[in-house]
């Protein structure tokens, strides 16, 4: 088997952003691209030779063929061995967990996480360094400074392997071990949860519906709740991944996860209700009437973790991304530990969960996790659920009752506005930022602004600083609301919106989320003119 080096040069916008480089599918397929972002990775890590790669994907459209493509590549830059899910899948946290447990130099992720998927959908890839979360910055910046120098790539040329067997195969001189992906994360599961309990909660005639919306999870769902934990096999459904996800968009939200949703508020609703993304890492949580915001989800989380085993001696911190609402740093308060408050994007959590600064942390996309791997975990947060559901032996809508009679409620909702036009989002945030010094003091829709800036986080490991991270406008009433531009979509472009309001009258905890935001979200209008900027009546989705 030869190495061929193909002649190359760079190719515009291979920029990764938070969660690695995302494109549409068909920008992927063009000759070279996949070829030149992937060298550009391997060139700024130092090289591959003699190293050791996790290899996986969500399973989306391309993923195959991308697999292939990347094991030859790595052969031809000199990798000595290459960890590699059965059928190239591998879900974000169980990629985490493979390079974690097996001390891997790293692995690539192939995922557009939540992005609709197909040949007319998304891709991505990221690299997750050993410590097995995203690469930080400075990381992504060489990878980025690479792919604009490049001019060549090695590939080895050579037939394609059979990865539908767990086995060890040769790919020329490089070792390629196809892997169980179920095996080492559910090994994991087990020593951090009260299984026993669970099975007992499920023995004892609870019901549950877990929607794998035909992406990455399913295989895991299936074998952990259904095969060992003993609930029933109708639990899990939607759980064979697609390479197009079902022709769904697999974001476990109310609206992209309706179905579920719907039947979590009807009459005939099992005790509890989940759902996790195209990749794996992301949730949403569902009581028989109640919907848990991902915000209170890491704030109840938090503040019961103690009731499962590997968590029971107690949290060293809880960190947030900026946006979440600031409900968990009441519990951080009420426990005496630290409160950290990051840009969104998990790799800013990496650094505390390395130094052992946080236990706990958790994003306003719907991503919680832990420092049991280095990335949000969608099953692990449904599964910590299902551990205090059984301590506590109360429903989901009465935990939440509970946690909000101890904490008050951080009344929470974020308005997405998809596939915008890109200058006119880009105008609005800029205009906005421009403004926010003279905005102090003024009053819009019945709310003062107290203050507003634009965030800026100092790590405390580490020292760097990341700047521009979001608008922020805090209001006098005990209120907040946040305006930044996501860097996941591929098309236009989306702003966020994300709006709270705090409230501790007891008389005043069970309002419609939407009616209680709606002085922050006319304030926010005034402010900044958005639905006549952006053309559009109203956000695509509220969650």
């Amino acid at each position: 088997m030869a190495v061929k080096t193909v002649a190359t040069k760079p190719i515009e916008g291979q920029k990764p952003g938070t969660s690695g480089l995302r494109k549409q599918t068909r920008v992927f397929m063009e000759p070279g691209y996949l070829e030149n972002f992937v060298q550009s990775i391997f060139d700024a890590i130092g090289g591959l030779q003699g190293k050791t790669l996790t290899l996986g994907g969500d399973g989306r459209y391309f993923n195959k063929r991308a697999i292939q493509i990347i094991l030859k590549m790595a052969a031809a830059n000199g990798a000595a061995r290459a960890l590699v899910g059965q059928n190239g899948i591998l879900s974000t946290p169980a990629a985490s967990a493979v390079i974690r447990a097996r001390k891997t130099d790293g692995g690539l992720i192939l995922s557009a996480s939540h992005n609709p998927a197909g040949e007319d959908g998304d891709f991505g890839l990221k690299y997750n360094i050993p410590a097995g979360g995203p690469a930080p910055e400075a990381v992504t910046e060489a990878i980025y400074r690479h792919s604009r120098e490049i001019r060549e790539y090695h590939i080895l040329e050579a037939a394609d392997l059979d990865l539908s067997t767990c086995r060890e195969v040769q790919q020329g001189p490089m070792t390629v071990e196809i892997i169980d992906p179920v095996t080492i994360y559910a090994d994991l599961m087990r020593k951090l949860f009260d299984f026993d309990a669970i099975r007992a909660l499920f023995a004892g005639g609870f019901s549950m519906r877990f929607d794998a919306m035909h992406a990455v999870t399913g295989p895991y769902a299936r074998a952990i709740l259904e095969g060992e934990l003993g609930a029933p096999e109708s639990t899990v459904i939607n759980a064979a991944p697609l390479p197009d996800f079902g022709g769904g968009h697999p974001d476990p939200n109310p609206v992209y996860a309706k179905p579920l949703f719907d039947l979590m508020m009807g009459p005939d609703a099992p005790d509890f209700g989940a759902a996790s993304d195209g990749d794996g890492d992301r949730n949403m949580i569902l009581g028989r009437g109640a919907y848990v915001t991902p915000s209170d989800s890491l704030a109840v989380l938090a503040a019961n973790a103690r009731l499962a085993p590997g968590y029971a001696a107690g949290l060293k911190g809880i960190a947030r991304s900026m946006p979440t609402s600031r409900a968990a740093d009441r519990v951080a308060a009420k426990l005496g530990i630290p409160a950290f408050e990051t840009p969104t994007g998990w790799k800013f959590f990496g650094n505390l969960l390395d130094a052992g600064k946080a236990t706990l942390c958790g994003e306003e996309s719907a991503g919680t996790g832990s420092d049991h791997v280095r990335e949000k975990d969608g099953l692990w947060a449904v599964l910590l659920w299902l551990n205090i559901i059984a301590r506590r032996g109360e429903s989901v809508q009465e935990i939440l009752n509970a946690h909000w009679a101890d904490y008050g409620r951080d009344y929470y909702s974020r308005h997405d506005y998809e596939g915008v036009d890109k200058a006119a989002a880009e105008a609005l945030v800029a205009d906005l930022r421009a403004r926010l010094t003279e905005l102090p003091g003024q009053t819009f829709a019945g709310l003062t602004v107290a203050a507003a800036d634009d965030f800026s986080y100092n790590d405390p490991v580490d020292g760097s600083t990341s700047s521009g991270q979001g608008l922020r406008l805090f209001f006098a009433e005990n209120a907040r609301a946040v305006l930044r531009l996501s860097g996941t979509g591929t098309v236009g472009a989306t702003l966020r919106v994300y709006l709270e309001r705090f409230e501790d009258d007891p008389g005043k905890l069970a309002l419609d989320a939407q009616d209680a935001l709606a002085p922050v979200t006319a304030a926010v209008e005034e402010i900044t003119g958005l639905k006549s900027r952006l053309g559009r009546d109203g956000p695509d989705v509220r969650t």
